[in-house]
């Protein structure tokens, strides 16, 4: 199944895709994708629904946020051995946590935001988990029971200000617009294999990352239950996972976003966005 949600920021409503690629308005049986309906319930409901019967909605209006109002945005660093290469890293011996502010979450096709002091604005293709039931101090092996679905995630990073600043990683990753997150939000019955997913980055036009989740360090069932070990994580929470190779912070000479840029990212089977960055 895949949801979404449509309409205009602030006013979205939850929708799911249909067999036949039409979007279908499901706020009659869901208020809103946010935390308190982000569950396995929800699912089992709307399984249970002829989604023929429910009115369409134009697929000409904006798709806002797969999700919103998560709990917690929590990143995962260097979980691609190749990519911790290009950074000139070790590739790192447990999962490396970071966090990216909840505020910065828009829509898959929003713009990016570039603010005037920003001089090494990035982008990373990342597959990002999204909890459906609540996760502490949990096994490997219970992952799955915990996991509801997948999304697509573009974990914008502002180079400066997560390297160069004193602090966390969480002051380069969390402005406005720095995590578009869907189209969808793909249930884990969709997918059938999450650690073979295709992913990739256009810049322009031109291809920059090429990669595959067989690749991560740390698959979804070790990265869950290791994040449950520090923090218990809640419905509706994401976790995205890493990027493959191709960032522009490692690129030689670096490349870096500027003002009209486009991005265009996919994953097998979660769809694609297409962004464009704007001054402020």
């Amino acid at each position: 199944m895949k949801l979404l949600r449509v309409g205009q920021n602030g006013n979205e409503r939850p929708a799911v895709l249909d067999k036949n690629g039409k979007f279908r308005d499901i706020s009659s049986q869901v208020k809103d994708l946010n935390p308190d309906h982000i569950n396995f319930d929800t699912i089992n409901k709307l399984q249970g629904i002829d989604l023929s019967s429910l009115p369409e909605l134009s697929s000409a209006e904006r798709i806002g946020s797969c999700i919103t109002n998560p709990s917690k945005f929590i990143g995962i660093g260097l979980n691609f051995s190749d990519h911790a290469a290009e950074a000139g890293l070790p590739a790192p011996s447990e999962p490396i946590i970071f966090m990216k502010a909840t505020s910065c979450i828009c829509g898959p096709n929003d713009n990016i935001q570039m603010l005037p002091n920003s001089k090494k604005l990035d982008w990373e293709v990342e597959l990002g988990i999204i909890i459906g039931k609540e996760a502490k101090h949990i096994e490997q092996n219970q992952s799955q029971d915990h996991i509801l679905g997948y999304c697509l995630v573009n974990d914008v990073s502002e180079r400066e200000w997560q390297i160069e600043k004193m602090g966390q990683w969480v002051k380069g990753k969390s402005h406005d617009t720095y995590g578009p997150i869907g189209p969808y939000l793909v249930t884990k019955d969709d997918i059938n294999d999450v650690n073979n997913l295709n992913m990739s980055l256009d810049l322009n036009g031109k291809r920059m990352q090429t990669g595959n989740t067989s690749t991560m360090i740390f698959n979804v069932d070790v990265i869950v239950s290791y994040v449950s070990k520090f923090m218990s994580l809640q419905p509706g929470d994401i976790i995205t996972t890493g990027t493959p190779p191709g960032v522009g912070m490692g690129m030689k000479p670096q490349l870096f976003l500027k003002s009209g840029d486009e991005m265009n990212l996919s994953i097998d089977n979660l769809g694609e966005q297409k962004s464009k960055v704007i001054s402020l």
